[in-house]
This record gives structure tokens, C-alpha cells and sequence, in this order.
């Protein structure tokens, strides 16, 4: 081995040293306001059932009614296959993966509501409901029924509602806490948002409520409901989002996009409400840009187009929702709402034929990274990441089996998991 050339420098080590102290604040600021995904299972969908109809069979019966739409309007492979114009080669895994899906887990996320599927209610009607919500939940998760999230939408921060918003949650969180405790899946839905001032409020909530049972500080998290324009430019032309999530003291947990009341809000007419709007498209690409790194979760709306009816209108609606949720994936939107039971069909056929789709040529492109062996496509560490993200999510969903991936990239589930959350990995690593 040759002797090593030494290599010239012009600057003293004080240099170096006095830049890194100079951005110390710099590193800390960066490592808490973007700590990146948290790594957890994203659900593919939320489905919201108000709280006066929520019951202990909502979850089973949702998957059943989804079920026989698919033997009514769609009895094979061949048939389903054919009204979304899925390919030969995958209409039989995505069929039997979507029937399968059915059966075991219907329901990814589920959001008890009191909010505008519920309506306003008497006091006691409300106080009632919320109560039954928290037994409910409180038993599904108890006994291996639930989904693997749950939990509610209260009403706004907004003056006419906020009191009845407030004591709904208060409700709800109290009657887990009677019922065993908080659970690992639980989610909350703050909607309407205007101003970060009233995600600030929330948080203080759930604060006293922490402090109220001696929950550690930060147990509880929620998700912000986008559905008015001032949510995403405020009034001073600023990203009101961007301040939202920093109001949200490090409890946001998500971006809701809320289809029909932000377009509504921006003026759209009711025969245009659509995600795939012009407006929609603006506000979710800011919802994207502001929760990019920070670990909060964007998801796209819903369609209010119900399959139901005859065989004509189902597959209309059908291949509508299935078009707008490929839509949604292509442009990174993981999540979306589900609004019947007719709409899961589509919803686990279009997530499945995504991720079925780009599964060989994602797992060679991450089996060449991590080999360096090249390709036609040269790929760098930010690359490595989406890639193993993908796979994970399809995973999570059930598109994906880990032997499939394991054998395409040769990689466990621990070691996507370090190449799509790398600095979580590095701070796990080097942690005393």
C-alpha cells in the first residue's frame, strides 16, 4: 500500500469550531421542529359514523356490506378487474387480497362523530352518546375488535360550539380513562380550523386533562381538520398551517383535507366539489410542503359519489372513487376518507394494485442501493428512503406479504425501517 499524500488545509480548527457553535441553536431548532415520520402504520383510510349510529357491529358490519356489494356488483377477479380497468396479471391478487382485507379488517381508522355527521343534540343526548362511544371503544380494543385506530371528531374551537366541543372530548377521554385507559390507537379530530390561536386552545385541553389524571405530558395527540381557506393563507399571507402545526406544541399527528366545506369556503359549486379540484389540489400541496420532515401526516378527503343502486351507478361510482384514490397516492397522499361502505371495495383495490405495481421495480432499485451495483437509474439516500417507505406502507396494508419483499430486496423489516426513518435510526444507534 502506497504512503498516503497528505492533503494541504488553509484554515485553523478555531474555524470549524466556531461555525459548529455558531449553529448549535440551528441543529436543535431543525432536530425538533423536523424529527421526520415517526415511523408508526399510517391507515389507509378514516372512516367517520356518527355517534348516535355507532355500535359494538359497526366495524363487522361495514366489512359485510362490503362485501356483498362486491358479490352483487362484482362477483370474480375477472369482473372487479374490469370495471377499474386493472390488469389481467393483477386482478386475481388484488381480488383476493381486497376479499381477504374484508374479512379480517374491514376498517383501518375509525372516527366515532360529533361533529357535522352528528349534529347539534340536547346536552344529555350528546353527554349520553360520547359516554357510549368511550364503553364502546374502550371494549373493542379491550377484546381484539377494534380497528387499529379509533376515537372521535368533536366540534370546533368556534364560539357557538367550542363549550360543547370541549366537554364532548371531556366525555369521551374520561370514560376511557373509567374503562381501562387511554389505548395505544386512540385518535382525535379537531375540525374547522381558522386560526393557530385554537389549536393552542386544544392543546391546552388536553393538557389539563393530562394533568387532571396523571397522564404523562404529551399523551395525547389529535389531527387538524383543514376545511376553510384561512387555514391555509392567513390573513398577514402567511402559511396558517405552518403556524398550526407549531401551535400544536408536537401533538399534530395529521392534516385532514376536508373536501366539501374547504370547497365551499373558496366558492366552489356543489357539482364541482371534488378532491381533484384546482383549489384542492393548491391547499393540499400546501398542507404537504408544511408538514414535510415534521413528522405530521397529510390526508387527502372524500367523495360524496355512494355506490349504491343499481349495478350501472355502482361501477360509475366505483371506478370514480377508485381513479381519485390512485390519484391521491401518486401525488403522496397515503390517507384519505371513506365515507360508505361501498367505497372500501375500491379504496383496498386501488391501495393494493398501487403497491402491487410498484413492487419489483421498487425493491430492485432499493437492492441495487444497497448493493451499489447501479442500474439505469442512480439513486441517492433521500430516494432509499421513499422506496422503503413504500414497501412498508405496503406492508402495513396488506398489499405486500414480508416474504415477498425479504426475497426482492433481501432486507428484513428492521432494516427498511433504518433506510426510511435514517435519523431516527442514527439517534437509536449512537443513544447511551
Amino acid at each position: 500500500m502506497g504512503q498516503q499524500e497528505k492533503v494541504a488545509t488553509s484554515l485553523a480548527g478555531a474555524v470549524s469550531e466556531e461555525i459548529s457553535a455558531s449553529l448549535v441553536a440551528v441543529d436543535e431548532e431543525l432536530a425538533r421542529r423536523y424529527p421526520g415520520d415517526p415511523g408508526t402504520r399510517q391507515p389507509v383510510h378514516t372512516v367517520y359514523v356518527p355517534g348516535d349510529l355507532f355500535d359494538a357491529a359497526t366495524l363487522r358490519s361495514w366489512g359485510d356490506q362490503a362485501l356483498a356489494a362486491l358479490d352483487e356488483h362484482a362477483p370474480d377477479a375477472a369482473s372487479f378487474a374490469q370495471v377499474l380497468g386493472i390488469s389481467d396479471e393483477l386482478a386475481a391478487p388484488v381480488y383476493e387480497r381486497v376479499r381477504a382485507k374484508l374479512e379480517r379488517e374491514p376498517v383501518e381508522d375509525l372516527r366515532v362523530d360529533f361533529e357535522d355527521g352528528y349534529g347539534p343534540r340536547p346536552d344529555a343526548e350528546e353527554d349520553a352518546a360520547a359516554a357510549r362511544a368511550a364503553r364502546l371503544v374502550a371494549e373493542a380494543f379491550r377484546d381484539g375488535t377494534a380497528a387499529p385506530y379509533m376515537g372521535i371528531r368533536m366540534k370546533c374551537m368556534e364560539a357557538a360550539v367550542r363549550d360543547r366541543g370541549i366537554r364532548t372530548t371531556d366525555v369521551f377521554l374520561t370514560g376511557l380513562m373509567e374503562h381501562g385507559g387511554l389505548p395505544d390507537g386512540l385518535v382525535l379530530t379537531l375540525p374547522k380550523v381558522t386560526y393557530p390561536e385554537q389549536v393552542s386552545a386544544f392543546v391546552r385541553l388536553l393538557e389539563a386533562f393530562e394533568k387532571a389524571h396523571s397522564l404523562p405530558a404529551g399523551r395525547l395527540g389529535f389531527e387538524i381538520q383543514i376545511e376553510t381557506s384561512q387555514s391555509i393563507l392567513a390573513a398577514d399571507g402567511t402559511a396558517a398551517v405552518a403556524r398550526m402545526i407549531d401551535a400544536a406544541e408536537g401533538r399534530a399527528t395529521g392534516l385532514h383535507y376536508g373536501t366539501f366545506d374547504y370547497s365551499a369556503c373558496v366558492g366552489v359549486s356543489a357539482a364541482y366539489q371534488a378532491s381533484d379540484h384546482p383549489a384542492a389540489d393548491h391547499a393540499k400541496a400546501v398542507m404537504q410542503v408544511a408538514a414535510a420532515g415534521t413528522g405530521v401526516r397529510v390526508s387527502d378527503g372524500s367523495t360524496n359519489v355512494l355506490p349504491v343502486g343499481s349495478t350501472a351507478h355502482v361501477h360509475e361510482a366505483w371506478r370514480l372513487h377508485y381513479g381519485l384514490t390512485r390519484r391521491a397516492l401518486a401525488r403522496a397522499y397515503y390517507q384519505g376518507w371513506d365515507m360508505h361502505p361501498g367505497h372500501l371495495p375500491t379504496r383496498y383495490a386501488a391501495v393494493y394494485a398501487f403497491y402491487r405495481e410498484g413492487l419489483e421495480a421498487a425493491a430492485a432499485r432499493l437492492a441495487a442501493y444497497v448493493a451499489k451495483a447501479g442500474g439505469d437509474v442512480m439513486d441517492e439516500p433521500a430516494t432509499a428512503k421513499a422506496l422503503s417507505g413504500f414497501l412498508l406502507r405496503g406492508l402495513d396494508c396488506g398489499a405486500l406479504d414480508t416474504e415477498e419483499v425479504t426475497r426482492l430486496t433481501g432486507l428484513s423489516r428492521a432494516d427498511l425501517d433504518g433506510f426510511a426513518s435514517p435519523r431516527r435510526a442514527a439517534l437509536t444507534v449512537t443513544a447511551p
